[in-house]
């Protein structure tokens, strides 16, 4: 678990993979800024909470709950990254009184389909596991290229973002597991029950080759009173090729509704 900084608390769930390690360039910006708390999703290595079948989706949820027990985290802001936007947005909805702010990061909005080719990775997760593994750098490469212009800049970043990776290994059938399960779901009606002040934040449309930026900003209509960045020059891992840039804004956001609550 990461748990880190000081200030309002702020708790970051990461995507489908599961890992908080694949987002520790941001984690450590944002920690400059306010208290930041993250982890793997349960079923991960490292989460120290097993998958529980009978719980279906809840169980995000409920990890979510021990890990605000666990760090006396008071009314945390809630910040989800792609997947954990559904974790986060359903968090928000169902118990909005435990929640100061929300924040979904290149999240998908209700309606949103997997691709013919994440189809293909979600049928088949190990079998597609190499492949899937082998394309990623030419995913990403053209929103790498984007976000960090200079040469130098962008071989450290695919140097040390590769060591992460392979340092805090995904589980292929996990990952297909968590969006099989979630296309089951319906998320439509969790927008309007949002109350915390809520921020959306994605990259630039074209150069999010995960979850295209149109259908994120969805959210702008399904969540009244919500507000919208864009990261210019990112896709989908802004908030790692660009992580104080991205802090700059999540932190912005959450102190603004820490003000807020303090009536000042």
């Amino acid at each position: 678990m990461y748990d880190r900084g000081s200030g309002p608390p702020l708790i970051v769930i990461p995507g489908v993979q599961g890992r908080w390690e694949w987002m520790k360039p941001a984690l450590d910006a944002l920690s400059r800024r306010c208290r930041t708390i993250s982890y793997s999703l349960c079923g991960d290595f490292g989460s120290g909470m097993r998958v529980d079948r009978d719980l279906g989706f809840e169980r995000y949820l409920r990890q979510l709950d021990a890990i605000v027990d666990r760090t006396r985290a008071q009314r945390p802001a809630i910040c989800g990254v792609s997947y954990g936007g559904w974790i986060a947005l359903r968090y928000a909805a169902t118990r909005p009184e435990q929640v100061r702010a929300l924040i979904l990061v290149s999240a998908p909005a209700p309606g949103w389909a997997p691709s013919s080719r994440q189809r293909a990775y979600i049928s088949r997760p190990w079998l597609s596991a190499p492949a899937f593994v082998a394309a990623g750098p030419f995913r990403v490469w053209p929103e790498i290229r984007a976000a960090l212009p200079e040469r130098g800049a962008r071989l450290r970043f695919a140097i040390t973002h590769g060591f992460r990776v392979i340092s805090a290994p995904m589980i292929p059938s996990l990952m297909a597991a968590r969006v099989r399960e979630e296309q089951a779901l319906d998320f439509r009606p969790d927008c309007s029950l949002v109350r915390a002040p809520t921020l959306i934040i994605t990259g630039e449309e074209g150069l999010d080759s995960v979850v295209p930026v149109h259908v994120t900003r969805q959210y702008r209509r399904l969540i009244p009173g919500s507000r919208y960045e864009m990261m210019r020059g990112t896709g989908h891992i802004g908030l790692v090729t660009q992580p104080d840039r991205f802090a700059d804004l999540v932190s912005e956001f959450v102190h603004a509704d820490d003000h807020r609550l303090d009536g000042s």
